[in-house]
């Protein structure tokens, strides 16, 4: 099978992650079978849809793309049988990630990938779990949130055969996502173990008192977030260093700086004062807003964004 044989996705949990996904595969044009445990979960997840789809027009509907292809099973096994993908988001606890992957690994087509959008977890951790085909188990962790953001993170756990991994890459390729292959795992794998280091210092500035919580939250999005979400790190090093480049900059006075900086970053963990500290700045920050319009404002620039970038043949 190959990525463009890919036709019926069963999305399993259909929580946060889970209707993101729903909303995205739909908006290419695929059908989808969901499942959640949830009373409540196929009417949440209409609502979800819906309230999504306005989204997907402006990022551009595939031909055919409507949300009628959405149905809902009964159990994981249904959803599993007749799909040519399963991506799986399921709780992030082992337990239930071993009892659900081999539930879905024993009733799905032999050709079938099984992707986990797994956080923390690794596919090593679970992949004894399956017994009909733990070769094409990989992770295809999103970005929150999967309707809106390109990224997807693929790896394989140490039974996974390449071809899965190959496979994965191109059916998430082909319907307009940025996949990324991760050669070996790394619990949090790459853009979560990232945003977790700048939140470690972030939560460590407040603790030491040395900005107020919006402060720091201005200091990435009108900084280096602007230029974060249009080149990743190196390549924005690779500017900064003028003619020379990124190289350039290993020898000078400044690069020894900032690994002055690098050993002078703090530890923290989040205690009840510190927690009800950054909560409370939160608040604050958010009180000339409307939480919904907030979210709705932000997905609109984010949508503008992705235009932008989609029109820019000299941006990577």
């Amino acid at each position: 099978m190959s990525d463009q044989t890919v036709h019926r996705v069963a999305v399993i949990g259909t929580g946060v992650i889970g209707a993101s996904w729903t909303s995205y595969f739909l908006g290419k044009g695929l059908s989808v079978t969901a499942y959640d445990p949830s009373p409540d979960a196929a009417t949440e997840l209409r609502q979800t849809v819906t309230k999504q789809w306005p989204a997907m027009q402006k990022l551009g509907l595939s031909p055919g793309a409507t949300i009628d292809a959405l149905s809902f099973a009964a159990s994981p096994e249904a959803a599993a049988a007749e799909a040519d993908f399963i991506q799986e988001n399921g709780p992030e606890r082992l337990d239930l990630k071993r009892e659900l992957i081999a539930r879905l690994d024993a009733a799905a087509p032999a050709d079938a990938i099984i992707a986990t959008s797994s956080s923390t977890i690794m596919v090593s951790e679970f992949q004894d779990a399956c017994t009909a085909g733990p070769e094409r188990l990989v992770l295809g962790h999103p970005f929150n949130p999967p309707h809106l953001i390109p990224l997807v993170e693929v790896a394989g756990g140490r039974a996974t055969a390449p071809w899965a991994i190959d496979r994965a890459i191109a059916f998430y390729r082909a319907i307009g996502k940025h996949p990324i292959h991760l050669k070996k795992e790394s619990r949090g794998h790459v853009a979560n173990r990232l945003q977790a280091a700048l939140w470690q210092e972030a939560f460590h500035l407040v603790a030491s008192g040395v900005a107020t919580v919006a402060d720091i939250d201005a200091a990435i999005s009108h900084g280096p977030g602007l230029r974060w979400a249009l080149l990743g790190p190196f390549l924005n090093l690779q500017l900064s260093g003028g003619a020379g480049g990124i190289a350039a900059l290993f020898d000078k006075p400044l690069w020894r700086a900032t690994e002055a900086m690098w050993r002078d970053l703090g530890t923290v963990s989040v205690d009840a004062e510190l927690g009800q500290r950054v909560s409370d700045g939160v608040l604050s920050e958010l009180a000339p807003y409307q939480a919904q319009q907030l979210v709705e404002q932000r997905d609109d620039v984010l949508l503008e964004l992705l235009r932008l970038k989609a029109n820019s043949s000299q941006l990577p």
